[in-house]
């Protein structure tokens, strides 16, 4: 009983220190996406010129080597967050008969539990970021995105998929599959589609604006095009690899509150059940002792 009661105590303090991370993760995740729809819109439409020079990242060529980028927790106690993107993440390799062991993939972990479940894959590691924070900033998602354009850039792996979460709602984490490199128009309309909800907070968003309508937009590009998109077109990916962070943290935080939640409801259940089974042991072995003291005083009777 003691431990049980322990047990929910502490599975209650992480529900409400989830709780808290929870709100705040949501409201970044959700106060950043207008900006990152008009990042994403940019970067669709940038990567969608025919008549100007494009930076490397823009650049299709034959995919030889890919790269796999894998987005989970630091920590467990998450519910099934993890193991919403695992699952997710094999069933792609199955459906497009990938072997993990071949050398033509790479691997790049985000999270220490993405780290560990790739080591236990034997898969080829090329790169591992954790700790990125209960609450991120867009300097924690440079080194990744650096990482990415220049492996892309020296010809290490010719595209770049991504598997992460997305937040619904506080009780929905949909795990998604994102082509982060070689950057497409395509790639980006199909993100905005997935990432801005047909309900509820920012719904009115895919109403009020044009840029899924496949309309050609014109832009005045100066000093010169080569050299505004060689400066632009890193910072509009960092972008769309932070909010990606964003996404998998408040997805991370809702996670873990609702399976302490849980945690928590079924420790005080079993403590309930465990009290009354102590109750009713104490209460036959009373029953007993004063049988047996009133057969003692019948018989000396």
């Amino acid at each position: 009983m003691k431990s049980v009661q322990n047990i929910g105590q502490i599975t209650k303090a992480m529900e409400l220190v989830s709780a808290t991370k929870m709100r705040k993760s949501q409201e970044l995740a959700l106060s950043s996406r207008p900006y990152a729809y008009a990042a994403l819109e940019l970067l669709g439409i940038l990567s969608s010129l025919t008549d100007v020079p494009t930076p490397e990242i823009f650049q299709k060529r034959t995919v030889e080597k890919s790269a796999f980028l894998i987005m989970m927790s630091d920590r467990g106690l998450a519910g099934s967050f993890n193991g919403a993107v695992t699952r997710e993440f094999e069933k792609y390799m199955k459906t497009n008969g990938i072997d993990i062991l071949d050398p033509r993939y790479s691997f790049i972990a985000v999270g220490q539990k993405a780290k560990s479940y790739l080591e236990r894959r034997k898969a080829n590691v090329v790169a591992s970021f954790n700790h990125i924070g209960d609450v991120s900033n867009i300097l924690e998602a440079e080194p990744i995105a650096d990482f990415l354009i220049d492996g892309y850039a020296r010809h290490d792996f010719d595209s770049v998929i991504a598997f992460f979460t997305t937040f619904v709602t506080a009780l929905r984490q949909d795990p998604v599959v994102r082509e982060f490199l070689p950057v497409s128009y395509e790639a980006i309309k199909g993100s905005i589609e997935e990432t801005i909800p047909r309900a509820g907070r920012y719904a009115d968003y895919a109403k009020s604006e044009n840029f899924l309508d496949g309309k050609e937009k014109e832009y005045i590009i100066e000093p010169s095009p080569r050299e505004v998109l060689n400066e632009l077109a890193p910072q509009l990916l960092k972008i769309r690899l932070y909010h990606a962070i964003l996404e998998a943290n408040a997805s991370e935080h809702s996670a873990r509150r609702v399976a302490m939640k849980n945690a928590s409801d079924n420790a005080s259940d079993l403590s309930e059940e465990l009290t009354m089974v102590y109750n009713k042991s104490r209460q036959a072995v009373i029953t007993n002792q004063i049988i047996e003291i009133t057969s003692g005083a019948q018989s000396l009777q």
